[in-house]
């Protein structure tokens, strides 16, 4: 058994041990306290689907070239095969327009249900027209629509929490005063967008005396990410006291830069995701904290939801599936999730 395959096997067997696990009071506990208790029933507008009939499942993915999205994609399949849903997955490759045309390729196909990992957050419009016009219900995975109303259901974390996670640790650490880099993904990404505000909210709740002193977007790639932060460890040097970053790539990315530059050990640098690469950062101490955010929970919620409202079920508006904070002490639990 290869170890991709151990890796997912894994992720689905702990995967409910995580979720009834770390419960925290911090600020984040309210945030998703608050929009659980706001979860509505959304029964789909469709007939469930005749006893001995294969379920179709298109899954509009953004991209299949990200890195955490590949976790997705594989836990995704495998709910599938197990559920014996018949499973078409395309590959958006980060453009509305090609994922809009794939989206109305799958309600020519008459598919059961449409998954989206939408490309863009703000303009998902022309998805929910293609599939509600079909009376097929659409689920959004891992990024929420703008509007609520715009899809049949959510499967995902609530992104703010993640920003508010990063910032309550790093805040601390820099004893609540210092100069900070955000780095946001892709603009028009909700996650890039909400896990900053989570940041800037704690700022100025609880860290007033913290600066940011630039921030762009990286576009959640590695190598863009390191070249931000060369740039910017030439524009500020030593005044930079932590790079934020929207997920891990880019934090790798900085931490490349960081110790190209001589810094290593001077300058903090926070993450979110937990992927394995990032694991080994974190157990090198060049990453300071990243945030756990479940692939195998979204992919296979994701699956398991579409079929579900297919079968004639309610299922639950939005699903969260709990982001978790992963400072250094908690390596040996998440080196484990992932088979390392």
């Amino acid at each position: 058994m290869s170890k991709k395959i151990v890796a997912l096997v894994l992720m689905v067997a702990m995967m409910a041990a995580l979720l009834a696990g770390c419960a925290s009071t911090s600020t984040t506990t309210a945030t998703t306290a608050a929009a659980a208790s706001a979860e509505t029933t959304a029964a789909a507008e469709t007939t469930a689907a005749p006893a001995g009939k294969t379920v179709k499942i298109g899954f509009a993915m953004s991209a299949f070239d990200d890195k955490w999205l590949t976790y997705l994609r594989e836990a995704a399949e495998q709910k599938a095969t197990e559920l014996g849903v018949e499973l078409t997955m395309v590959d958006g490759k980060d453009d509305p327009s090609v994922q809009l045309g794939q989206v109305e390729n799958f309600v020519a196909q008459g598919m059961d249900a449409v998954i989206v990992v939408p490309v863009n957050t703000d303009a998902t419009e022309a998805l929910t027209k293609a599939c509600f016009d079909a009376k097929i219900p659409l689920i959004a995975v891992n990024r929420n629509f703008k509007s609520q109303d715009d899809y049949t259901a959510y499967v995902g974390s609530n992104s703010i929490d993640a920003g508010i996670f990063q910032m309550e640790y790093i805040g601390e650490k820099l004893g609540g005063k210092g100069n900070i880099i955000i780095m946001r993904g892709a603009d028009g990404h909700e996650a890039a967008t909400m896990r900053t505000e989570g940041n800037k909210k704690v700022i100025a709740e609880k860290y007033p005396d913290i600066k940011i002193l630039a921030e762009d977007t990286g576009k959640w790639d590695r190598a863009l990410g390191m070249s931000l932060a060369e740039n910017w460890i030439q524009q500020y040097g030593e005044e930079i006291d932590a790079f934020v970053c929207n997920n891990d790539e880019m934090a790798i990315g900085a931490i490349k830069a960081i110790e190209n530059a001589g810094l290593t050990g001077k300058i903090l640098t926070a993450g979110v995701d937990c992927t394995p690469d990032a694991l080994v950062e974190l157990k090198k101490g060049t990453l300071n904290f990243t945030v756990f955010q479940d692939p195998a929970g979204q992919g296979a919620g994701g699956v398991q939801a579409a079929y579900d409202i297919v079968m004639g079920k309610t299922v639950d508006k939005i699903v969260w599936i709990p982001y978790k904070p992963v400072p250094p002490e908690e390596y040996d639990t998440y080196a484990a999730f992932w088979g390392m």
